[in-house]
């Protein structure tokens, strides 16, 4: 309670965020956004410039781009640097695009080693960046629940999950080593549920693919993926018209949708209360191989 007013849940997952970004402006030499296009990256976005309100976000956006993502994801990414006047940094691993690398030839692991986990490497090492704020969230997925909101990365970037920093009474330590650097995680301890009521609450802008609508699509392997450019039936399937959205959005060969009827906000938040698995189920590159989330993060991947 303060001056009469009590503040609601999603009123103190903000502030804890903005305190977050302020803590990482004030503590790092030269941190970055990294911005997915995805929902957690739109309120990330919108969380930095409440922070920083009336002035400028400090820092640049950094998109990874594998060249696999989606159209729509692309397009909307596109107009964010004009439309919310921001610095946006795109980087491509262009040595293995050229390459054509692509998961059903390659496999997702060695796919998503060298366009996301070597390219964010790379790209933060040729930036200079010694801080890279995400918007992962722990309750994601099993080794994300291990993370800190500061979590340390060594020389290489690799993230030691038992050699980490205790976070007592939102006390964060930004000390680091040279060569070392620190990812952060200033929407840990928020849902998929709670992003949805603050995008609602906040009338943030998303990409069109989180809305239920008849879309082209191929049923492969449990996951239910977009036909297009990236995705071509195999000897087998066939593609149908379904109404389907995306719950979390990443590479296209990667990344499934799920059937469903809610094509507005509010329904949305319907179907995510009653939801009975995590949203990243249908993202092939948790599940290729055993712990392969966890063994991407300590090779880099954020």
């Amino acid at each position: 309670m303060e001056n009469g007013y009590k503040l609601s849940y999603l009123d103190n997952l903000e502030s804890e965020s903005i305190h977050v970004m302020r803590e990482v402006f004030a503590e790092f030499e030269k941190p970055v956004l990294l911005y997915s296009i995805g929902k957690d990256s739109s309120v990330l976005l919108r969380l930095a410039q409440k922070a920083f309100y009336p002035g400028k976000i400090p820092f640049p956006l950094m998109h990874i781009d594998t060249s696999y993502k989606f159209v729509e994801m692309i397009d909307f990414r596109d107009k964010i640097p004009a439309k919310e006047n921001v610095n946006l940094i795109v980087h491509k691993n262009d040595k293995y695009i050229k390459k054509r690398m692509h998961p059903s030839k390659f496999g997702m692991d060695k796919c998503c080693k060298f366009l996301k986990t070597k390219s964010l490497l790379d790209g933060l090492s040729s930036g200079g960046f010694d801080a890279a704020l995400g918007g992962a969230r722990r309750e994601e997925e099993r080794s994300r629940a291990k993370e800190r909101i500061f979590s340390f990365r060594d020389q290489f970037g690799a993230w030691d999950p038992k050699n980490q920093r205790p976070e007592l009474w939102s006390i964060y330590n930004a000390r680091i080593n040279p060569n070392e650097s620190v990812r952060i995680f200033p929407l840990s301890n928020w849902t998929e549920l709670d992003i949805w009521h603050y995008i609602k609450k906040e009338n943030i802008e998303i990409v069109p693919l989180y809305f239920a609508k008849k879309r082209k699509i191929i049923r492969r392997d449990g996951l239910i993926l977009l036909a297009d450019q990236f995705n071509s039936p195999k000897e087998g399937e066939e593609v149908e018209e379904a109404m389907v959205r995306f719950r979390t959005l990443g590479c296209s060969p990667c990344s499934g949708a799920v059937e469903s009827e809610a094509d507005t906000l509010d329904k949305i938040i319907e179907e995510v209360m009653i939801a009975m698995n995590s949203e990243r189920e249908n993202r092939a590159i948790d599940y290729e191989t055993d712990g392969s989330m966890e063994e991407k993060k300590k090779q880099g991947y954020f």
